[in-house]
């Protein structure tokens, strides 16, 4: 193995890609990295570089926003050239967003080989536009680097050869116990922390419905909401104000927030697995998660997409208690050295396939 180039578009990919990155560096692996721009606000990208550590992108896409087909088109078209200039010898994307699939995608049909970080995830719901790009980066990518049990199960269903998963952990985990000696999680400060960004519950009516019961909880504890721009332009467009709204933070500092909250309230994926590290008690505004593992751990209640539910949190976080759930086998902080060691032992097979 001589060079591997990485694909990163959203700070969700950053978390997961950083502990691969370093792992690869300690093994003197020659390393490219790509950033797609498909987060290009500074509050979502830029300052997780610096709280992570990473090295600056040596291509930066600049694909921007727009429909899904108008940003996987430019991710594409942007990357290709990308690729046959730098002939990496093993193309990695982490996660499930249009850059991922995008990348996964031009690498295929470039005959380069591709690794998944974060395989097999399935929420089986295809209304996600995230279930997609997860089941045909699977379908394309020769390493499939999973870090839950039921992700192999998935991927053994649809056909994936066994040989070519890889039972890693959670890179994601690496980053956060990375940073956790910076962390004060014994001091719990009684808020409720809040991410709300996905399109069923931001692009429709539910968003006012969530705002009013979330004033409700407000009534009764302190409330953080880190409003990521898509919500903060669609409450913008109803006039709606959000209860403990704040500008979007930092990696180190967003963490801060949650390992010393009451609970956390979400409909992000990543938050699910975070918070089962951490030992919070996370309620999730879904009907179905990709992670199972995090409600078998006891920490993640699922509530549907029912915002109405929102006000019975004071209850339900009262009853939950907090720090007792198991952390999930292998997400000890060193999946990322797994990764690297499994791309070190496979580039002999992977050059002659």
């Amino acid at each position: 193995m001589r060079k591997v180039l990485s694909v990163v578009g959203t700070r969700p990919n950053l978390m997961k890609t950083a502990p691969v990155i370093a792992a690869l560096g300690r093994r003197g692996i020659d390393q490219v990295l790509v950033h797609t721009g498909q987060h290009y606000d500074a509050s979502m990208s830029d300052v997780f570089f610096d709280d992570l550590a990473m090295p600056e992108p040596n291509h930066f896409l600049d694909v921007g926003s727009g429909t899904h087909a108008q940003q996987t088109a430019r991710v594409m078209e942007r990357l290709e050239p990308i690729l046959v200039a730098e002939q990496p010898d093993a193309v990695l994307v982490p996660g499930d967003v249009n850059s991922t699939l995008a990348a996964a995608l031009v690498a295929a049909k470039l005959e380069i080989p591709v690794g998944h970080i974060e395989a097999g995830l399935r929420s089986f719901d295809w209304t996600m536009p995230e279930e997609l790009n997860r089941v045909v980066t699977d379908a394309v990518s020769d390493l499939l680097f999973i870090h839950s049990p039921e992700a192999r199960d998935n991927l053994l269903r649809e056909g994936r050869p066994e040989a070519s998963i890889h039972y890693v952990g959670n890179t994601m985990i690496d980053s956060l116990v990375a940073i956790r000696d910076r962390l004060d999680s014994r001091k719990r400060g009684g808020h409720l922390v809040v991410t709300l960004h996905r399109p069923a519950l931001v692009d429709g009516p539910l968003l006012a419905n969530a705002m009013d019961a979330l004033r409700e909880v407000a009534d009764h504890m302190p409330v953080v909401f880190p409003v990521h721009p898509r919500t903060r332009t669609a409450l913008d467009a109803r006039g709606i104000e959000a209860p403990g709204a704040i500008e979007p933070v930092g990696y180190l500092e967003f963490l801060r927030l949650v390992a010393s909250a009451a609970a956390v309230l979400t409909d992000s994926g990543g938050i699910q697995e975070e918070t089962t590290f951490l030992g919070i008690p996370c309620f999730t505004l879904r009907d179905n998660t990709e992670r199972p593992i995090t409600v078998e751990m006891g920490t993640n209640v699922l509530l549907g997409l029912r915002p109405e539910r929102i006000a019975e949190l004071p209850q339900l976080i009262a009853t939950a208690g907090s720090g007792a759930a198991s952390i999930p086998p292998l997400w000890d902080g060193v999946a990322g050295e797994r990764v690297a060691d499994v791309l070190v032992s496979q580039s002999l097979i992977l050059r002659r396939s």
